[in-house]
């Protein structure tokens, strides 16, 4: 057993919410095999489910044995938790084909060959492929009120615009998740966000009322950046740890764009430094913020432990080559790098017959509608507002010609520090 404490640990790393009285002594006390849920709506996790999959870590390496769950079952009825409408149901071939996605990623976390204190991952499709509706309401419905059941938050939030019995049945139907485990493998503790609470200790409820056992909950904090925007999404969209989705190097600039005060929360959470390593990063960064130690510590430490050195090493030099490099530096970019560097910006489509020797960058800048007339663009490029390709524009009277191809059909455009555009000729 480590002589880590994993609920000190949650602690001052700021993830713990509420955690049921008894449970911080009972995993002081000996290995406990505990587990977390994962929806399979997608073929990926998001940076939204690595609290969770920190806190399995972290409960690893506190010496105890960490299950992820993957929901093939609910993942057919639906949660209600923090959702304001029901959600598309999925068909078993979807759900297969997401399980292995999130699998293979979950792998990448947690140690699966280490001992007694292994890493396990289920499926509660497998338990419930072969209940019956009959069973289920006889074995389990009888357990628990509907007055209990509609005192959940979960359900009471989603009254007043109706739900469907599916999406009731919910907290059932993971509360039985939690007995079976309990009943068939040990499990005697289930964790989650904060939402989770109330399905959580339906399951605890269902073991203590249908056998007289004693299980355990615990949940983390919902993360939520400083500015109030929800964590885990950009304009583009959701951030996911499949680089096919999310390429290393959105992921990558994902952490190092945080805000000085969520780089501080984040590297607590999404990483295994400890507690005084931290704190003199944060202290170096204070000395010079400009320079951006911590997002930058955060930003190599997470993509290294998702996408691997090698592809962290491409997203940084991609980065540089974006943000401090030249002309030069951003034709030597390898196709694919160059693709994802400019995967998440804003695309815009030249016909290649508009080219002619007489097209000036002002028309250009039109024709592709970077800018809404010509006056503005003049305005901009005067200003010394305008790059081509990593080379500022300074001559409102200057040619666009086949020179300014990357790869024979890309030209990069920026509009003032920070605002890319890249142009595919056709």
């Amino acid at each position: 057993m480590s002589t880590t404490n994993f609920v000190e640990e949650l602690r001052w790393r700021g993830m713990l919410h509420d955690i049921m009285p008894e449970t911080e002594e009972l995993l002081n006390k000996k290995m406990v095999t505990g587990y977390i849920g994962f929806d399979p709506t997608a073929d990926s996790l998001g940076v939204g489910n690595l609290v969770q999959v920190m806190t399995l870590l972290h409960f690893q390496r506190a010496g105890h044995k960490p299950m992820a769950l993957v929901g093939g079952a609910t993942g057919m009825v639906g949660d209600p938790s923090g959702k304001s409408a029901e959600r598309n149901l999925l068909d078993e071939a979807t759900l297969q084909h997401n399980l292995a996605g999130q699998r293979a990623q979950l792998e990448r976390f947690l140690n699966f060959d280490c001992g007694a204190n292994s890493a396990t991952i289920v499926n509660n499709y497998d338990w419930f492929k072969n209940f019956s509706f009959l069973e289920f309401i006889r074995d389990v419905g009888k357990h628990l009120t509907v007055n209990y059941m509609l005192s959940k938050d979960s359900v009471k939030n989603r009254l007043e615009n109706g739900m469907s019995f599916t999406e009731f049945s919910y907290q059932l139907v993971q509360g039985y998740d939690f007995y079976y485990l309990w009943k068939n493998s040990g499990v005697q503790l289930q964790m989650g966000g904060s939402d989770q609470w109330g399905n959580i200790v339906t399951g605890s409820e269902l073991i203590r009322r249908k056998d007289g056992g004693n299980a355990y909950a615990l949940t983390t904090q919902l993360i939520k950046k400083a500015d109030g925007t929800k964590f885990g999404k950009t304009e583009s969209g959701n951030i996911w740890l499949d680089a096919s989705k999310t390429s290393t190097y959105q992921f990558y600039q994902f952490w190092l764009n945080a805000s000085d005060e969520d780089a501080e929360k984040f590297i607590k959470i999404f990483t295994l430094l400890n507690r005084i390593e931290i704190e003199a990063i944060v202290a170096q960064h204070a000395t010079a913020p400009h320079l951006r130690h911590l997002q930058k510590t955060l930003a190599k430490d997470i993509t290294t432990r998702v996408h691997g050195e090698v592809a962290l090493a491409n997203a940084i030099e991609a980065s540089e080559i974006l943000f401090k490099g030249d002309e030069l530096g951003l034709r030597n970019l390898a196709i694919n790098d160059f693709v994802s560097v400019f995967e998440g910006t804003p695309q815009h489509s030249f016909e290649i017959d508009k080219l002619s020797a007489e097209l000036n960058i002002i028309d250009f800048l039109v024709d592709t509608q970077l800018f809404q007339s010509k006056g503005e663009a003049r305005k901009m490029v005067q200003a010394g507002g305008v790059s081509i390709n990593k080379t500022k524009v300074d001559d409102v009277e200057q040619l666009v010609t086949k020179e300014y191809f990357i790869h024979n059909k890309y030209i990069v455009v920026q509009k003032g520090k920070k605002n890319y555009y890249l142009v595919t000729v056709e």
